[in-house]
């Protein structure tokens, strides 16, 4: 397989649907190999399976980014299997949206497991690597992180945390050759709002994406496939994509 990419190799987590499955069809397609992590191996399997019949060097990984020392492991068997780490793409997210007020706290932990912490612990174990590479790490942030809305307080609240994050590891990096980059999407057709617990907050939001032509995962992959194979002596450090009818 050939593309731009020959010769990189990337690791997508939340590779199991949505945004982080697109991205690493497109990575492959480009000629890197895939490292494709997420919990559900069923689809992985399934993914890996369709990626080989086109070429593609393949990895499986099932991980919970939440587990800090499964992440070590999967960062790991990446460079052992696939011999080195050129690109990270952090996909793996959940958006579970509901008011402050009453609110299950058990899913702001999920969240900032997800969302936050497993953002963080798998750029952490894959920062050596990245440094030892010149690579690039793409984290998939969200419109979420510039607009607030009601009823998001916590979702808003770990976007945030991933941009600053991110543009703090950028100061520590870039003069040492790595390259960060967050896309900020506006409204996916993805599974993400599937998850929502809160009855009201469901509705609503499944009611406003019917009113409006939503991004596909696709559109999604096609910006980090943009931001990776830019020059290395220019970073694209930031990319918000959102529907044209997206008000």
């Amino acid at each position: 397989m050939s593309g731009i990419l020959q010769g990189k190799v990337a690791l997508v987590t939340g590779a199991s649907s949505g945004i982080g499955e697109a991205t690493a069809r497109t990575l492959a397609a480009e000629g890197a190999k895939v490292a494709i992590a997420a919990r559900r191996t069923d689809r992985l399997e399934a993914l890996r399976a369709e990626l080989e019949a086109g070429g593609a060097t393949v990895l499986v990984l099932p991980l919970d980014v939440g587990d800090e020392q499964a992440v070590h492991a999967a960062v790991a068997s990446t460079v052992e299997t696939l011999g080195s780490l050129d690109i990270l793409v952090n996909s793996a997210g959940l958006m579970l949206l509901g008011p402050v007020e009453g609110a299950d706290t058990t899913d702001w932990t999920r969240m900032m497991d997800v969302n936050v912490l497993g953002l963080m612990y798998m750029t952490h174990a894959a920062l050596p690597h990245l440094l030892r590479s010149r690579g690039t790490v793409v984290q998939i942030s969200s419109i979420a992180a510039r607009v607030v809305g009601r009823g998001s307080a916590a979702y808003n609240a770990s976007k945030f945390a991933v941009n600053g994050f991110s543009e703090g590891l950028r100061q520590e990096v870039t003069e040492r050759g790595v390259r960060v980059v967050m896309i900020e999407p506006g409204t996916v057709e993805t599974e993400l709002r599937d998850h929502i617990t809160h009855a009201p907050s469901k509705a609503a939001i499944q009611e406003r994406v019917t009113k409006i032509r939503q991004l596909q995962s696709a559109d999604i992959a096609e910006a980090v496939r943009y931001a990776v194979t830019a020059p290395e002596h220019a970073t694209v450090n930031e990319i918000f994509i959102r529907p044209t009818d997206q008000a």
